[in-house]
């Protein structure tokens, strides 16, 4: 198993490849479906903020995907799905696509991510509850699992309900 996984944004080349991270990750066409409906949604995609992790043979291993949402009346970021090949999750190629995602996200500009997952996985990378920032959902979520991020000290976290891309049926 490696301790360095490649980092880049997602290509064309690299649709059919996604698909089969997310689903092998999630068990279900769910997940890939999903991100399929993101990309073909231009008001939710942004070219460049779908990462995927390599492995040294060039093979994709995990992705990570970064969307258009709103916190209240607050542009912001959602960050689902993330995913990783089951027999490589562990191994540190989802930690390193989340970076990745969240610095291509802070060089554009972003301030604020969501992600709405496992509240033991996800303030590795700085995200806290966003119940104590006063964001939340339109629907029955575990408290913990709703989590938020500022990616710059100065631009705060909004308080607000998250509006997710039509996609997430949220």
């Amino acid at each position: 198993m490696s301790d360095t996984w490649n980092t880049r944004a997602e290509t064309r080349v690299d649709v059919s490849a996604v698909r089969e991270v997310n689903r092998a990750a999630f068990g279900t066409d769910a997940e890939a479906d999903l991100v399929d409906a993101l990309r073909a949604d231009v008001s939710a995609w942004i070219d460049g903020l779908s990462l995927v992790a390599t492995d040294g043979d060039g093979r994709v291993v995990g992705h990570a995907l970064l969307t258009r949402c709103h916190i209240g009346d607050a542009p912001a970021l959602c960050l689902a799905p993330c995913a990783v090949l089951p027999d490589l999750q562990g191994g540190g190629a989802g930690s390193a696509v989340v970076r990745a995602a969240l610095a291509a996200a802070r060089e554009r500009g972003a301030h604020h991510v969501v992600v709405l997952g496992h509240p033991t996985y996800y303030p590795r990378f700085g995200f806290t509850r966003a119940s104590a920032h006063g964001i939340r959902l339109s629907v029955d979520v575990p408290d913990e699992a709703l989590m938020a991020l500022s990616l710059d000290a100065d631009h705060p976290l909004p308080a607000g309900t998250v509006r997710y891309a039509a996609p997430f049926g949220i």
